[in-house]
């Protein structure tokens, strides 16, 4: 983790260190949003797959409760009646809206069932006989159609949800195991940099400051020799 492959491309300078020690705290700050947002969306998630659950063994109920119903249909009149049925209507009544609910900044497609205002088109079907089991049929149905509706609105979040929380994931897991341990291997590596770079001037100073002292001493003895007479340039290492 050291190697230069694991840290950013910068000079080292203060202005450098800066700038990453502000890109660590606004990733750590992502990745805390990011995860807060991965765990309200994995329990969305599991709320709507155990409620995907308890629709589809309820339409399995509701559909075989559908089926008997057309069965008792088809005895009591006599015949197949989807003919007059279709001839009879002329508008749908049981009808579908959309709402969006929003999830952690997720838009979630919600469809709600409902039946429109108007009479009854084929009222009439079954007047003759069954009657009573049309009606009972035409009911069933509508409950079938409204476990259908629920069932398809929590799939349809189910594959969005599922999806997002991938993505996020994904987001998550990038900034955790790279984009944070590069930008701590910079500033790591600018730290170490500037330490050197403060190590070097305190040298250089610290060797000037010892010239400077050591060439003020020299002066101050061949000043002394010369007021004493004596020739600085008669003796060897002499200033």
């Amino acid at each position: 983790m050291s190697g230069a492959a694991d840290r950013e491309a910068v000079f080292p300078t203060r202005q450098s260190l800066g700038l990453m020690k502000a890109k660590l705290k606004g990733a750590e700050t992502g990745h805390s949003l990011l995860k807060r947002k991965s765990e309200a969306l994995t329990k969305r998630f599991r709320e709507i797959t155990r409620r995907i659950d308890e629709a589809k063994r309820k339409m399995g109920r509701v559909m075989q409760i559908a089926a008997f119903s057309l069965a008792e249909v088809t005895y009591a009149v006599g015949g197949d009646i989807g003919y007059q049925v279709q001839e009879s209507a002329k508008s749908a009544r049981f009808r579908i809206r959309t709402k969006q609910d929003n999830v952690s900044g997720v838009l979630l497609p919600a469809y709600e069932s409902y039946l429109a205002d108007g009479s009854n088109d084929f009222g009439l079907t079954g007047l003759g006989k069954g009657g009573q089991q049309v009606q009972r049929c035409r009911e069933t149905y509508a409950r079938a159609v409204e476990a259908l509706v629920e069932l398809a609105s929590l799939q349809t979040a189910f594959v969005i949800l599922d999806e997002v929380i991938k993505v996020v994931n994904r987001r998550v897991n990038a900034i955790e195991h790279v984009i944070i341990p590069r930008t701590e291997n910079t500033i790591k590596y600018i730290n170490s940099e500037l330490d050197e770079l403060d190590r070097e001037e305190f040298y250089r100073l610290k060797k000037a400051s010892r010239e400077q002292k050591a060439a003020g001493y020299c002066c101050s003895r061949c000043g002394d020799e010369g007021e004493a007479g004596g020739s600085i340039f008669e003796r060897p290492g002499a200033c």
